[in-house]
Formats: structure tokens, sequence, C-alpha cells
């Protein structure tokens, strides 16, 4: 046994966990409870290593957002924009393509692509884009569309959420995104996102996806006005979901950005708070394979550092992230794959290229850096070129 264990509190847990027996949600409230974080840590790692072995996964993709335009006015979000804003933007179906197809001579296998609930445009614009960006490489993952998207596509195209997942699925869509699923208890959503879809309209969007044969990622924004309490109820919903379904293929813990919104939050979420909640995540959600570490929230440091907190994932290159950037994160629109193989290998892992899916396309096993792999022409001037003029 671990000897942090050995002298923590937390041995009667830890055994539960060695064991192979599911910890109840008082187990969770209590070890998010807990200060003793390099146990949790060693908990959690024990519980990512059975899973995943020494192994941590990134993806070369690219964020697009087609629009900031939203009908929503949600508390916490810097990104949506009304029509008489400056600042909005909204792009044609031929303007996403030349972003994927620049995106593509850079080696990406996913298009992660999310954006406002637009006013006006119609449904034939999001299955258009989908036939379009799959008409480009047909191996290109499209994951896309949050689950209040999806409810907003069903309304203006007055259709069922069932109906409007088997167009779109039709015209392309593989995966769908997990944004939006903030905070499950309707308190504290009606606080941080009133008018929003409820935690249950969350949910069966997403359990229609995955009886589908879909499948999805699901997330948990932390570190604004929830309690500890609110965050198990939460995982509870997701560990619920997943035990009938097995449709989710990850889980994504995104800290609050407290600078450019409505929310005053006196203590957003630390470093100690994110590792915690990565590691409660990873034991608790006994039924997911993987956790990912999101950089842009956490930079690629912490994200590093949660590796050896139950993620067994970091994300991926992204090239233009701007939800998080818009509401006041200070982490980098980008990665390269070079800098996110040596965070991962300075972490004791091996590096895993993965897909939307987490299957893994690529193992590190040897000496050779993501450098070496790389055409002559450096991806990250590439990567930095193209952002300059997006």
């Amino acid at each position: 046994m671990n000897f942090l264990i050995q002298r923590s509190d937390l041995r009667d847990l830890y055994e539960k966990v060695a064991a192979n027996q599911r910890i109840s949600d008082a187990d969770a409230l209590r070890l998010f409870e807990t200060r003793d974080l390099n146990a949790l840590g060693a908990i959690a790692d024990l519980v990512c290593q059975r899973k995943n072995a020494n192994r941590a996964s990134y993806i070369i993709n690219r964020y697009i957002n087609y629009s900031n335009y939203c009908i929503l006015s949600c508390q916490f979000c810097a990104f949506s924009k009304k029509k008489r804003d400056a600042d909005g933007f909204q792009f044609t179906v031929e303007e996403i393509v030349q972003k994927a197809r620049e995106a593509l001579a850079l080696g990406i296998t996913e298009l992660h692509i999310v954006g406002g609930l637009h006013p006006s445009l119609p449904f034939s614009y999001y299955t258009d884009m989908l036939r379009a960006l799959k008409n480009l490489d047909a191996r290109l993952q499209l994951k896309c569309f949050t689950a209040i998207e999806i409810l907003h596509l069903a309304w203006m195209a007055k259709k069922s959420v069932r109906e409007t997942l088997v167009e779109l699925k039709e015209a392309g869509l593989e995966s769908l995104t997990g944004g939006g699923a903030e905070i499950f208890r309707k308190e504290i959503r009606s606080q941080i996102a009133k008018g929003k879809e409820s935690a249950e309209e969350y949910l069966d969007v997403h359990r229609t996806w995955h009886q589908l044969g879909g499948r999805s990622t699901c997330t948990m924004l932390f570190g604004h006005v929830e309690s500890l309490a609110d965050r198990v109820n939460h995982l509870s919903y997701l560990r619920n979901l997943q035990d009938e379904t097995r449709g989710f293929v990850g889980f994504v813990p995104l800290p609050y950005q407290p600078e450019n919104n409505r929310i005053a939050v006196e203590n957003p979420p630390t470093g100690f708070d994110s590792l915690r909640t990565i590691a409660v995540s990873r034991i608790y959600l006994d039924n997911f394979d993987h956790i990912t570490a999101y950089w842009v929230g956490l930079g690629l440091k912490l994200a590093q550092v949660a590796l050896s907190y139950g993620a067994d994932d970091i994300h991926g290159t992204i090239i233009e992230e701007n939800i998080f950037r818009m509401a006041g994160t200070k982490a980098p629109q980008l990665q390269t794959e070079t800098e996110m193989v040596k965070a991962i290998r300075e972490a004791g892992r091996t590096p895993v290229q993965r897909n939307t899916f987490y299957e893994p396309i690529k193992v590190w096993e040897s000496l050779q850096t993501a450098t070496e792999a790389e055409s002559p022409t450096s991806k990250s001037k590439i990567l930095e070129d193209n952002l300059a003029t997006a």
C-alpha cells in the first residue's frame, strides 16, 4: 500500500477502490472535503493506471465556432453576442470549409464545432456544413454541437430531438460535444444559466444520441456558486446515465473563468480545487474510461500535474479557442503536438495520439519526439500564421 495512504484517514476508501467497489455519494463528498490532496491523488492514480496503464493521450484537432450570436444571455458566458454587438460574428459554410482545409494540412483528425443559439440560421445550414466538411476528407471526425444547440435546432426545424439527431448523423455528425452541462442542480442552474435547458433535457439529448449508436463526451463547470454536494449530485447524474447507455467516451471537468461575466465569485477555482475535482471525478466515475485535464482552462503545466491525479488525457491542439479566451483565460489558443508530447513525457507517461473516441492512433513508445515526425516546415509556425489570419 502507498505510504501516503497508510498515514491517511482515506485508507478505508482506498481499500474500497482497490477492491473494485463503487464509492457512494457520501464517499465522494468526503473525498471532496479532504485536505489530503496527495492521498486523494494516489487513489485516483490507482484507478487511472488500472484503466489506462501508463498512457496519456492528446488529439490533433481544431476548434471552429460558426457564430457567437445567441438568443440566450447566460450569466457566466462572455462568448455570446446579439446582432447589435460589434464583436458578433457568423461564418458561411464556405468560410468554415476553408478553415477546415487549412487545418487538414496540419494533420488534424477532428473538428470540434459549436456556436451560439443563432436566431435565424436554417437547419439546412448545419446539415450543409456537415456534408461539406465530410466531402473534404471522409476520415475527418466531426464532433459538433452541445445538447442545447440540438434542442434549439429541433425547435427551429420543428422536429423531434430524435429526428434532428438522425438527420445530423446522416449528414456526417459523429460525436456530440459535452458542453452546456454546467451544474445540474436546478437552483444553481437558474442562477448561472437561466433559460438554458434543464438537466433532464441535457441528459435526454445525450441518451437519445447514445440510443442511435452515437458517442459523446460530458462536462461539469465547477468553481462558481455551487457547493461540493452540488458537484457530487452532478456526477451522479452522469454516472447513472453511463450505467444506462455506456455512450460517454470521456468526462471533462471545466474550471470556471471569472473575469468577463456577470457572476461574482469570491473564490474562483485554484490549482488545489482543480486537481481534487479531477481526482474525485476519476474515482467516482468508475464507468468512464477517460478523464480529460482541459489545458485551456487549467494551463498546460497544471494539466501536466493532473496526469498524476486521475487524468489520462490533456485534450488537443485546438488552434483557435474562443469561449474560454473571451471569458478571460490567459492560456494560449493553441498547443503543438510537440509541446503536448513533451508535457506527457515529463509527467512520466507514455504519449498517445488519439481520435475523437479516445482510440489510439499512434503510441510514442520510443524516444522519438513529435518534432521528428513533423514536416520540415514547423507545424507550430503554420499554426501561428493561420491563427493570425483567422
